[in-house]
């Protein structure tokens, strides 16, 4: 009797085990990029679980892989969330720093066809002017290749720096940095 539910229980926990690896692979390639510290804390719960199991304590393991499933659930809804939240992020920016560039091309081009600078511009400045622009357009670009890549945080952390750069050319040009952009 005392064999049987023994091995109905490690029965059920290898059943839970099976299961939790799966709710877990499932997840795994988007929470990796968006909530790795969340499916690194599930994998090493399911870790936890099958050390439990190869020692024998199979309602210890049984009861931890149980728990897995529900925790992935729970993680999937957190990075649905963050993924609406990096998209809006990523959305903004997409629509703001393509405008600031062409501004910012727009005036460089005026200036580099002009025979004087404007009193408050110096050639030296010009040039950090026009390097930081050339700048941020390949950073520009290396964004919205992370982006198409699904790489959200890192396309919106690139954005972000683009959108610093392109600040601080607006701010060496005398341009009007947009609202949008002081955020």
């Amino acid at each position: 009797l005392i064999l049987t539910g023994c091995s109905k229980v490690k029965g059920q926990a290898e059943a839970a085990l099976t299961a939790a690896e799966k709710a877990i692979s499932a997840a795994k390639p988007e929470a990796e990029k968006l909530v790795p510290d969340q499916i690194k804390a599930l994998e090493a719960s399911l870790n936890g679980a099958k050390e439990k199991f190869g020692k024998g304590d199979y309602k210890a393991a049984l009861s931890d892989a149980q728990a897995i499933p529900g925790k992935v659930k729970d993680m999937v809804a957190s990075l649905n969330a963050k993924k609406d939240e990096l998209t809006k992020a990523w959305t903004n920016l997409d629509q703001g720093i393509p405008k600031m560039m062409d501004a910012i091309k727009s005036r460089v081009g005026i200036l580099s066809q002009s025979k004087k600078l404007p009193a408050n511009l110096t050639k030296e400045k010009f040039e950090e002017a026009k390097s930081g622009l050339n700048n941020a357009l390949k950073d520009w670009e290396t964004a919205k290749e992370s982006f198409k890549g699904g790489k959200l945080a890192e396309a919106v952390t690139k954005g972000n720096t683009v959108k610093e750069k392109a600040v601080q050319v607006l701010q060496i040009l005398g341009m009007p940095v947009p609202a949008a952009a002081k955020s």
